[in-house]
């Protein structure tokens, strides 16, 4: 039997229903997002999928994007493992802010190179910000220069695949079937691994809330067969509504 891999990008936030940028501040979801996440768990649960394992960011809501999900599927009791590597990118000084306001402040093609581009990270936090990760007790046994202040899709490429590969590999080597609920940026920064996207590209990769993405993969980690969402029409109509956030 092949390996297999369902990704799920977080329900509707209430910062993602405003238009703000997100990145590590700890919001909720909003009452869609919760029903994203109920639905999420509906498909899995039509798909016939049944996991070994899962594993979340340490973000609320990607914590209970998986927890509303699992108990629709049934599974409420499945170990998860929660990981800082798996959260969303850290948008630096754009945290909080709006994203239409930014475009009118700095320019479209400024904003959309700080939050689509590979390698141009937006303008660091600083240390006395209360977004800083310094000031959240949840990272306080990580080492400060592990904290990011501002990232890229580069970066957040950085830290998760180390999790990927140490963390993930080996459940999927051992056959089983894994769920993974994070962002939308730490998921294209898998999706980027695992689909051989270009830097390039990957700029145009949008991935919508609450859509089940799933692959199957044979002994050696090739695919087994296309990797698609359960829902490919809803998908796309999703992605799209990513892709007009700014305008």
């Amino acid at each position: 039997m092949p390996s297999t891999l369902c990704i799920v990008r977080h329900g509707q936030s209430s910062w993602n229903e405003k238009n703000l940028f997100t990145g590590w501040v700890d919001v909720d979801l909003t009452a869609q997002g919760e029903a994203e996440a109920r639905n999420a768990g509906a498909l899995m649960k039509k798909a016939g999928l049944w996991f070994d394992t899962a594993h979340t960011s340490v973000l609320t809501r990607a914590v209970r994007t998986a927890n509303l999900a699992l108990e629709v599927q049934g599974q409420v009791w499945l170990p998860v493992a929660r990981s800082w590597r798996l959260n969303e990118r850290h948008y630096g000084d754009l945290q909080g802010k709006d994203k239409v306001e930014m475009v009118q402040q700095f320019g479209k093609e400024q904003v959309q190179l700080w939050r689509r581009s590979y390698d141009v990270p937006p303008p660091q936090v600083k240390r006395d910000h209360e977004f800083h990760p310094a000031n959240d007790k949840r990272y306080r046994v990580l080492a400060p220069d592990a904290l990011p202040t501002s990232e890229c899709l580069k970066d957040v490429v950085g830290r998760v695949l180390p999790y990927w590969h140490d963390v993930v590999v080996p459940q999927l080597r051992a056959n089983q079937t894994v769920l993974i609920v994070a962002h939308g940026n730490s998921l294209r920064a898998l999706i980027k691994h695992l689909e051989g996207i270009s830097d390039a590209d990957i700029v145009e990769l949008n991935v919508p809330t609450g859509m089940p993405r799933v692959y199957r993969f044979k002994d050696d980690l090739s695919f087994a067969e296309p990797p698609k969402y359960l829902d490919e029409a809803a998908a796309k109509a999703g992605a799209a509504a990513v892709a007009k956030q700014t305008g």
